[in-house]
């Protein structure tokens, strides 16, 4: 047997003991092309070797969503005959090379997740994480920051589906690496859910949507390795996308399903063509023969090892009904799309290429698509973990809770994130009910339904680095909490995972603990997880990233005109909903932003969350909203209490008056105002409605306390607690601190 020399198949990010499983497999040492059709498939971007093991927590939910046509992204029953498609999807190496195209290609190819099922786009998240952007020596981060933004939008933007809902946060463990994490949301009749499944031996296999040219190749591998010196020479990996065809795309696909003519379809994301063929033969257990002169290509003289490998935005494939590939053919003609008969489905199990009348490459598809080995690292629980328990915020020095407060509010991660959603569209298609600075979550509409769906993506990566298990479970509560906010009762999730290598111990320690944390947090929430992805390798030459799970939460009211916003009115009540938590280590201080923002300090452990506690308070605001017994509700998070109370009276452009109560797990003042402790929502209310919102919450074993009200025109916003005189600020100092950070760090 011939073997390839190291250096060939290394490059490719293989294994020598994968090399070798890899010429067993085949009986005979691969060609390139072969080879790097393997490698793709066994990158851990699409062969999940080191995070398989550990996803085995969410195989539950797999297991209860069979039959419902889980494929390129998760589904879930909204009744009316509907149903809503959902994934995340991260894009984070691209965006570090090329930011611009980086971030535009994440959003193009989380849509066309989407309408491969079959389902119309209706909504995109997203979830991005940077290094500061406050700092003179900041010039990096800045110009990542701004054309991740601008990438975001203008893919966005011209494709025609708005952007509703995100999340960014800034950390000096991002500054080389940084996370662009896209999620796209769908409405599809549940009856027509498409499936990637090829089948039907003599079926042909159409190409549609736009050429193929050399950008992206071996991109799989590239989001599969650690940044580095040397990571710049890698930017022709990086796909060029659009959006102008993405939205023919969309339609032209959408169309042509109606038309039952298509038997299966996949996206051509990474691995392009390669993905595409490998697991739709895979999955339908047949094989494809694919004559690659048939393909459309923008480049002349492309090998067979390029247009397998190319990773070439705004392309499909699917498998047609043998006589009627002409009615596809004809709808993406209209659309001035390329449709074109490739190949057809085999009795398999085999794929095989040809080129110019040669064979380039014949493998089993089982092999590609399910013989990716698995790999598992000792967990080691890192000496950081063990300080934070010892943290002890009593040596803390007094600081004014007034000028901590302003201090928070133009802190980047919690200052308001305008800078970025206003380069959004988020208006369009006409269904979003609850825009971005008004509500905890996104509220839509979608049309034929009473019905609302509310979307949010949230994380807290340095919870989850000094505790995994209850940073998992954080991220998921405080998911549920915001959507829940807008009387909308959580559903379902779909996660996007983010971490360092895996062969690194403390890391798998972090990914293994988050895994757990958030499959537990999900099973007593009631919120399955049906989709996500996982990103490892996020490190660069500053190390690797805080461990960075991110939970997009799907909500449903079930009369989209009751959902709930977070701005008081003037002359409103106010209450407290809390969740009585057995412990508050640190009074809710430890991994908190007040403890990094105002004393330069990173350490603790955050506050676990009361995972029954916290379904139990989900449905009470889900049950006060429906009733119309709520006007707004905001829950606290990053910064506590204070500045949760300070973004309502932003929002609502009030005042506010407010004597917190002394029972919330801590007797000091800043733990008080800023401690991050989950569970805690302040509710607005007509005073006739007092006794209803306390009784609720008391019966669901809850506590309730009513704190205050918002004012009538006072530019002020008080806070006070016990018998203290209140600390207060002035509603346009609040307001200008924190609409400004970003704009002057951008400035």
């Amino acid at each position: 047997m011939n073997v390839l020399a190291p250096e060939v198949y290394r490059s490719m990010g293989l294994e020598d003991s994968e090399y070798a499983r890899i010429c067993e497999l085949m009986g005979r040492t691969p060609n390139l092309t072969e080879l790097g059709m393997f490698a793709v498939m066994w990158s851990e971007h699409c062969g999940y070797k080191y995070s398989r093991p550990v996803l085995s927590y969410f195989k539950r939910y797999r297991e209860a969503l069979e039959g419902q046509g889980l494929e390129n992204a998760g589904l879930v029953d909204l009744g009316y005959g509907l149903a809503v498609a959902m994934k995340i999807e991260s894009h984070n190496h691209p965006s570090a090379v090329e930011p611009y195209q980086g971030a535009a290609t994440g959003v193009g190819g989380i849509i066309r997740d989407i309408f491969t099922m079959g389902a119309r786009p209706i909504a995109c998240l997203n979830s991005l994480r940077f290094g500061p952007i406050d700092e003179p020596s900041a010039e990096r981060s800045r110009y990542l920051f701004e054309h991740v933004v601008a990438g975001i939008g203008g893919y966005g933007n011209c494709v025609g589906v708005p952007t509703v809902a995100g999340e960014v946060a800034f950390h000096r463990r991002y500054e080389g690496n940084p996370l662009v994490n896209a999620m796209c949301v769908g409405i599809v009749r549940s009856h027509r859910v498409a499936t990637a499944a090829a089948e039907g031996v003599g079926n042909p296999v159409l190409y549609l949507g736009s050429a193929t040219g050399k950008d992206g190749i071996h991109g799989a591998t590239f989001a599969s390795d650690v940044l580095d010196e040397e990571s710049e020479a890698k930017r022709p990996n990086v796909q060029i996308g659009d959006p102008f065809a993405e939205k023919l795309l969309i339609e032209a696909t959408l169309e042509a399903l109606e038309t039952g003519a298509i038997v299966a379809i996949q996206d051509m994301g990474a691995a392009g063509l390669t993905c595409s063929t490998i697991e739709m033969s895979a999955k339908g257990g047949v094989g494809m023969d694919i004559d690659l002169d048939r393909v459309p290509t923008r480049e002349p003289g492309m090998s067979a090892h390029d247009m397998m490998l190319s990773e070439s935005q705004e392309r499909m494939l699917c498998v047609a009904q043998r006589g009627r590939e002409r009615d596809v053919v004809e709808v993406f003609e209209k659309w001035g799309l390329h449709a074109v008969v490739i190949g057809r489905v085999t009795e398999g199990p085999s794929v095989r290429v040809f080129r110019e009348g040669r064979l380039e490459a014949e493998v089993v598809a089982g092999h590609l698509a399910d013989e990716c080995p698995t790999y598992t690292t000792q967990p080691a629980v890192p000496a950081y973990h063990e300080r934070a328990r010892r943290f002890d915020p009593s040596s803390l020095p007094e600081v004014d809770p007034a000028e901590a407060l302003l201090a928070l509010l133009a802190s980047p991660t919690i200052a308001s994130k305008r800078w970025v959603y206003e380069q959004y569209d988020q208006s369009v298609q006409t269904q979003t009910t609850l825009l971005p600075g008004y509500g905890d979550a996104a509220v839509l509409a979608p049309r034929g339904t009473t019905k609302g769906i509310a979307l949010k993506v949230d994380g807290n990566a340095r919870a989850v680095y000094f505790d995994p298990v209850a940073g998992g479970q954080l991220a998921v509560a405080e998911a549920a909490r915001n959507v829940a906010c807008t009387g909308a009762m959580p559903t379902a999730v779909t996660d996007g995972l983010n971490f360092g290598s895996p062969r690194d111990p403390e890391v798998y320690w972090q990914f293994e603990g988050c895994v757990r944390g958030i499959a537990e947090a999900c099973e007593a929430l009631g919120t399955p997880v049906v989709s996500g992805n996982v990103s490892f390798y996020n490190e660069s030459d500053n190390g690797a990233i805080l461990p960075t799970p991110l939970i997009g939460m799907l909500g449903i009211l079930e009369h989209a005109d009751r959902r709930v916003g977070m701005a008081p009115p003037p002359g409103a009540q106010l209450g407290l909903i809390w969740i009585d938590l057995p412990s508050v280590p640190a009074g809710g201080l430890g991994a908190s932003e007040y403890l990094s923002r105002v004393h330069g300090i990173e350490d603790g452990l955050p506050v676990p969350p009361d995972l029954s506690g916290e379904r139990a308070l989900c449905r009470v605001l889900v049950e006060l909203a429906a009733e119309g017994a709520i006007l707004a509700a905001h829950d606290s998070s990053e910064g506590g209490l204070a500045v949760a109370l300070a973004e309502m009276a932003m929002a609502g452009g009030v005042g506010l008056s407010v004597t917190l109560p002394l029972c919330l797990g801590t007797n000091r003042v800043d733990a008080l105002l800023f401690g991050e402790r989950p569970g805690e929502v302040v509710v607005a209310f007509a005073e006739a409605a007092l006794s209803r919102v306390q009784s609720a919450a008391e019966g669901a074993g809850l506590r309730f306390a009513a704190i205050g009200h918002s004012l009538q025109g006072e530019d002020a916003l008080l806070i006070g607690f016990g018998d203290e005189k209140p600390i207060g600020v002035t509603l346009a100092q609040a307001r200008a601190t924190y609409e400004r950070a970003i704009p002057s760090a951008m400035a």
